[in-house]
């Protein structure tokens, strides 16, 4: 009986093949999803179609509304699930080829979303300081599409490939745009420019907070008005009477009877407890007819006149130097050297210098040009201030290459010297004076600020600050202050001599973590034989 019934089962089974087969792609495609499963056995399903062209398999499953993963490419890959586990038994080859920027919808033509570049390493944002291109116009590889403002200067934005620039999802002047955030969509044809004229793109239309709608107002209730009738007479009726001599009221009825000339000990509390309120006060100047001749209060006599101010916006270089020094001073261990150095033959050598240069129609070496030179070489012999600290090691920069602070109306710059300590002076001040002007007129790339090991801040030449102390330049271990010089009276070899001489201040500023004191010194001593003795650095 038991075989006969197995036999009776098989049977209705193979009645309902053909329909089965039919049904084969809906099962397929159930199989696909990760909340339903096909009743069939998939071996069997996949199995039986096998002699169907790849591509058709592909086509019959929609991969726009199943959550399988599919990499399309031109070489022969495996068919994997959501959960990586391969599908198919045997490989398949794909003949679609992938385009970037295919939107979801089936009426988009192919297009390339091209995002905020981070242009960099500390770049988490920028602003779009001006479009070259306007929307239908033709972009090539190389032409400049737009200004970028980034966190250390203003950099041109080149194209990639060619086409035409849709849409500029961005305009002029938008501020604060996330590194990969979409600022302007192209196509590969001419004709596909105007589908976009109302396109904006997912990530951009999924970062947009949803709107919750207004709850409807609750309908108003009319109240009904009564009858007037004469007010009666308020009643004094403290809940509690106060105990003993004392008075209890709230500190404004307090203040408020004693500018009044009101005593307390007339007036019967309403309050919690039988505290006496400023309501308290307040009636019983109406009924005594003191309220005309109280006294203004001192409040209003006191009050301040309004302050006149203007609110100006954070630049980008401005937001970047404040949160880039806060995080110096908050994380690196400060500490600071200071030495007077003598700069007569200083002065003396530059003197020489010029007038060779000024004889040749050279442009003149100034006393910074000397003193980045003097810091590059004291770097070199002193290379453990050529260092920076990481949370496994410190690196230890075999390259000297020196950051010089330059203020501009936009912000504090500190432009790269590379290599410092091998070019010679009048390379140093040709270096120095273009990355000055880049500066001021907010030109500077990436590589003119990148990479630096060592800052020198001056604020004694232009200035005529004696001294200061420098924030450190993380992630540099040190930087260098100069002052402004000064003539000093010295003593001289005699008991009633004294000789004059020119000092010049100046500050090292070191991350304790790298630069032990005793290193900071050796640094110190190096840089001052330079600077007193200036022909060892041509040598």
């Amino acid at each position: 009986m038991a075989y006969a019934s197995r036999i009776i089962n098989h049977s209705k089974k193979l009645k309902d093949v053909s329909t089965l087969l039919r049904r084969e792609n809906a099962a397929t495609i159930r199989y696909y999803s990760n909340t339903n499963r096909a009743p069939l056995n998939r071996e069997d399903t996949f199995n039986s179609r096998l002699g169907y062209p790849p591509l058709e398999r592909i086509s019959i499953c929609s991969t726009s509304t199943l959550p399988v993963s599919i990499i399309f490419s031109t070489t022969r890959s495996n068919l994997s699930s959501a959960m990586g586990r391969p599908i198919f038994g045997k490989e398949f080859s794909c003949l679609m080829q992938s385009a970037r920027g295919f939107s979801s919808g089936s009426d988009l033509p192919p297009h390339q979303e091209i995002g905020m570049p981070s242009l960099s390493p500390t770049m988490t944002e920028g602003n779009i300081a001006r479009w070259l291109k306007k929307e239908g116009d033709k972009v090539a590889p190389g032409e400049v599409l737009c200004e970028v403002e980034t966190d250390k200067a203003t950099v041109e934005m080149e194209c990639m490939e060619e086409g035409y620039l849709a849409k500029i999802v961005k305009a002029e002047g938008s501020k604060e745009i996330q590194v990969g955030e979409v600022i302007a969509i192209t196509v590969e044809d001419e004709e596909d420019i105007g589908k976009f004229k109302d396109y904006t793109p997912s990530s951009t239309a999924d970062a947009a907070p949803t709107k919750a709608e207004p709850t409807p107002a609750p309908p108003k209730e009319e109240k009904v008005k009564q009858p007037s009738s004469p007010p009666e007479p308020k009643a004094s009726k403290p809940s509690t009477p106060p105990t003993g001599d004392r008075v209890f009221a709230s500190p404004l009825a307090r203040k408020l009877a004693e500018d009044n000339n009101v005593p307390l000990s007339d007036i019967e509390g309403t309050g919690p407890e039988g505290r006496i309120v400023k309501a308290d006060i307040d009636e019983y100047l109406a009924s005594s007819g003191k309220g005309a001749t109280a006294k203004p209060s001192k409040s209003t006599d006191s009050k301040a006149p309004a302050l006149d101010y203007v609110d100006i916006p954070h630049s980008q270089i401005r937001k970047v130097t404040a949160s880039r020094l806060a995080f110096s001073k908050q994380t690196i261990p400060h500490y600071y050297l200071t030495v007077d150095t003598c700069v007569d033959k200083l002065m003396a050598l530059r003197s020489q210098l010029n007038s060779f240069k000024e004889a040749s129609g050279g442009k003149r070496i100034s006393v910074n040009d000397l003193v980045v030179k003097a810091a590059a070489l004291a770097l070199r012999k002193v290379p453990q201030c050529n260092s920076s600290w990481t949370d496994d090691y410190i690196r230890q920069f075999k390259n000297v290459n020196i950051n010089v602070a330059v203020q501009t109306e936009n912000g504090l710059y500190v432009p790269v010297v590379k290599d410092a300590d091998r070019k010679g002076l009048s390379t140093i001040g040709e270096e120095v004076r273009l990355l000055a002007q880049k500066a001021k007129e907010n030109s500077l790339k990436p590589e003119d600020y990148e990479g630096g090991t060592f800052t020198v801040s001056n604020l004694g030449g232009p200035f005529g600050i004696k001294q200061f102390c420098a924030v450190v330049n993380p992630p540099q271990a040190a930087i260098l202050a100069v002052g402004s010089a000064e003539k000093r009276v010295v003593p001289g070899n005699g008991p009633d001599q004294f000789n004059f001489a020119s000092y010049m201040p100046v500050t090292l500023s070191c991350d304790h973590r790298v630069v032990d004191g005793a290193i900071g010194a050796e640094w110190l001593n190096a840089f001052k034989g330079y600077i007193e003795n200036p022909k060892s650095m041509l040598l």
